[in-house]
């Protein structure tokens, strides 16, 4: 082998591998992953897939590089999308990619030799004592800073006082439930968010009014769901109408909470506005009955201008005041999670779900939770100790009501970015990305997984809906290219290059600048992360957050040519671009540095 050419690849990348050796690179094979072991590939494949994870997790029982030989065991991949129990066209190709056993040859003559080059899953999969060398490794350490949702929501908090930037006009607001005052703040978010929405509710037309919800009993829910409130069709409210009182009480705080905004600055946190000054317990009950039962509300024509006015001074105090909408769903997140993982809880059955404190267990899981009442929220963050979730490590997440749809449906987009130093701050934006639409159309009165949760590894679990519009692309992946096409019939030709895109990049450095004094630094390195946005009615995107190792497993036709593309031209940034600043960097584009 050439000086300075050796490298290990360590999980489902024979793209990476594929690369490398075009280029004479040899590589240090892991512990067990010879050819000898080859023949086993398809039956192990087969049984993982009829068993799946025992863990929830990725990877099982793969091994650690270690550099004196011989295997341990890791605890897995953090992976949001690739199940390795689930054959992979890619790994299945790479059996004969070796026919004459060449490599297997040249591998085992540099079985001693320490790589230079290493691109593993996760850090912790790799030796302690490589990282002492002058070599590549493709990830940073204590990068959960930005890449578990308790890291983000924590640096994003912080980044007024670091950059002139409010984190309220791209990340929808987020509070750690583990925190007493952020518990506690998000209680007052949750009361003044049903204020508001109240207001907006109050100036809706009878037949404008919510569909009516109610609770299914916990035997009709399924084990892996994770929705709590149900509604039925709407109906007419049976009851009494709301008179003007309730009306006059949102009012008034709203007029409280205007009043502090206008006088906030950055030396204090906002205090709450009118936390004793009414019963906010009865409050909450007659919201929901007008945001979820259908209840009508009764309002005098002053109360209407009113509403009218202190919405519109609003507006211009809570950048998110519009997005949020008026049915105060919010998300339950395991805040030490990282890259999405755990939403693909459960196996789809629909079994009887068991109570723990009154909480289905189903729901205690490590999946992801929506809901809109305020006593689920804390009744779910304080009585669930299932072991996948660390005590008191739940973050809970607006969630952003008023986002754009394709033919009915959610989505997201996936969109990558390089970080190749940290001093100075240096970072490449890919140019091409892609959208994941989910299984069922959008609704805010349905809040079940395949509503609502984009991953590929959650909606593979469900079959499209018979109601879902035909033109939602059957394998529920489209390219920016194809998003670009839909905008332009949508008269929104140039959104994507005036709007999207200066906003995610936007987004993006301003996470990175709120944690880069917490990620630990090291020459040589570099990683490929994965952004998750969401696109509000006004074509603004939304930060979700940021998965240090994005998938690249394909699950259809756009994301294998497009995660074929950016691994080759992530090689090309981090290893050719060295020897040849001149050279290709294929779809990156340097936004800064500093």
């Amino acid at each position: 082998a050439q000086e300075k050419k050796i490298f290990t690849v360590q999980g489902p990348y024979p793209i990476i591998r594929r690369l490398l050796r075009a280029r004479g690179w040899v590589e240090r094979k892991l512990p067990g992953t010879g050819r000898e072991l080859e023949q086993h590939h398809g039956d192990q494949s087969k049984q993982r897939l009829e068993t799946g994870p025992s863990n929830g997790g990725a990877g099982q029982g793969e091994a650690l590089l270690n550099t004196h030989g011989g295997a341990q065991p890791f605890l897995g991949t953090t992976d949001p999308q690739h199940y390795p129990w689930l054959p992979d066209e890619e790994e299945e190709e790479q059996c004969d990619d070796d026919p004459n056993g060449i490599h297997d040859l040249m591998s085992y003559l540099v079985r001693d030799r320490l790589p230079n080059f290493i691109w593993t899953n996760f850090l912790e999969a790799t030796d302690r004592q490589l990282l002492q060398q002058d070599n590549v490794v493709n990830h940073y350490s204590r990068v959960d800073a930005f890449t578990t949702k308790e890291g983000l929501c924590l640096s994003l908090q912080n980044l007024p006082w670091i950059e002139q930037a409010d984190p309220n006009t791209f990340f929808p607001r987020c509070y750690r439930l583990g925190n007493m005052d952020e518990r506690e703040a998000f209680i007052d978010d949750f009361r003044l968010t049903a204020a508001r929405s109240l207001l907006k509710l109050a100036l809706e037309e009878p037949g404008d009014m919510p569909a009516r919800t109610e609770q299914v009993p916990n035997s009709a829910k399924g084990a892996g769901e994770s929705h709590i409130s149900h509604p039925k069709h709407p109906t007419a409210w049976q009851g009494c109408p709301l008179y003007p009182e309730l009306v006059e009480e949102a009012l008034e705080v709203c007029k409280q909470h205007l009043s502090v905004l206008q006088h906030q600055d950055i030396d204090r946190s906002t205090p709450s506005p009118c936390r004793t000054c009414i019963d906010w317990d009865h409050f909450l009950q007659e919201y929901y009955r007008v945001a979820h039962e259908g209840a009508e509300l009764v309002l005098t024509r002053q109360q209407r201008k009113q509403c009218q006015n202190l919405l519109q001074r609003l507006a211009e105090q809570l950048p998110q005041l519009d997005m949020e909408g008026k049915l105060n769903v919010w998300i339950l997140k395991p805040g030490a999670e990282s890259q999405g993982r755990g939403k693909a809880g459960g196996s789809g059955e629909h079994t009887e779900a068991p109570l723990f404190g009154g909480v289905p267990l189903s729901l205690c899981s490590s999946g992801i939770v929506c809901t809109t009442r305020l006593e689920e929220v804390l009744q779910l963050a304080w009585t669930c100790t299932a072991p996948s979730v660390q005590v008191g490590r739940w973050v809970v997440q607006k969630y952003v009501e008023r986002l754009l749809t394709i033919f009915g449906t959610k989505f997201d987009i996936r969109q990558w970015f390089v970080v190749t130093d940290w001093k100075p701050l240096t970072v490449w934006f890919y140019q091409d990305c892609y959208l994941r639409f989910c299984s069922w159309p959008f609704s805010l009165h349905h809040l079940e997984r395949a509503r609502h949760l984009c991953n590929v590894s959650v909606q593979k679990w469900y079959t499209t809906s018979p109601d879902q519009d035909p033109r939602v692309p059957p394998d529920k992946i489209w390219s920016n290219k194809q998003f670009q096409e839909y905008l332009a019939q949508m008269g929104q030709a140039d959104a994507w290059h005036q709007v999207l895109v200066p906003g995610m990049k936007a987004a993006i450095l301003n996470a990175l600048r709120s944690a880069r004094d917490r990620v630990a630094f090291r020459k040589g390195s570099f990683e490929l992360y994965g952004a998750d946005f969401l696109v509000g009615e006004d074509l603004q995107p939304w930060l979700l957050e940021i998965n240090s190792c994005p998938t690249m497993s394909p699950s259809s036709a756009v994301t294998r040519r497009l995660c074929a593309n950016v691994q080759r031209d992530t090689l090309r940034l981090v290893l050719d671009r060295k020897e040849n600043p001149t050279c290709s960097i294929g779809a990156f584009e340097l936004i800064y540095k500093e």
